[in-house]
């Protein structure tokens, strides 16, 4: 900086401030399978009273997986968006499971593939301005062939897409759940 015909050197020193919220108090207003939500009293890190709308959620894992410039995506109807939506393997996690042993049970109840080997790709948190969800992005290396077993309820279809089409679903937006799209562009950008 100058000022009147002086230089004057600044020096700046890094300051890591912790912005780190208290819970004062948890409300639970509903609690369910799937999901519990709250709306808790907290304080912002000065003391500040907030309110913090969260929905707990347990976790989930997916997988990616690739054979023979293909991949394997499933189609199902999502009854929140109202359509049916491309994603890889993928399901939540029982309470204490394994990520990995998951995302393999997924791939095989889903398509009726197994992988000899997952590789963890990500843990992701998908939407942290209100949820703890973490999803665990796998990639599975050597395919066999199985049987699909769907749990009961669960109605999707299992399709082998050559990764040329799936490059155009990406760039024409057709192909909009997050999980899939970082599995995908991960695997496209090796």
């Amino acid at each position: 900086m100058i000022t009147n015909g002086r230089i004057i050197v600044q020096i700046v020193k890094e300051v890591i401030l912790d912005y780190t919220e208290k819970t004062v108090r948890k409300n639970y207003i509903y609690k369910g399978k799937i999901l519990n939500l709250r709306c808790d009293d907290a304080a912002l890190f000065d003391g500040t009273p907030c309110k913090r709308e969260i929905i707990e959620h347990g976790g989930g894992a997916c997988v990616l997986c690739v054979e023979e410039d293909k991949a394997l995506l499933v189609r199902q109807y999502r009854y929140a968006y109202g359509e049916s939506v491309y994603e890889i393997p993928a399901g939540k996690l029982n309470a204490g499971e394994d990520p990995a042993l998951a995302a393999a049970r997924e791939l095989e109840e889903e398509t009726g593939c197994k992988a000899k080997e997952l590789e963890l790709l990500y843990e992701v948190y998908p939407t942290p301005g209100y949820t703890n969800e973490r999803i665990f992005v796998y990639y599975a290396k050597g395919i066999e062939r199985t049987a699909a077993h769907l749990d009961e309820g669960e109605y999707l279809d299992a399709e082998w897409i050559p990764l040329p089409r799936v490059k155009e679903m990406l760039k024409k937006g057709e192909i909009k759940d997050g999980k899939t799209i970082i599995a995908l562009q991960a695997f496209l950008l090796q």
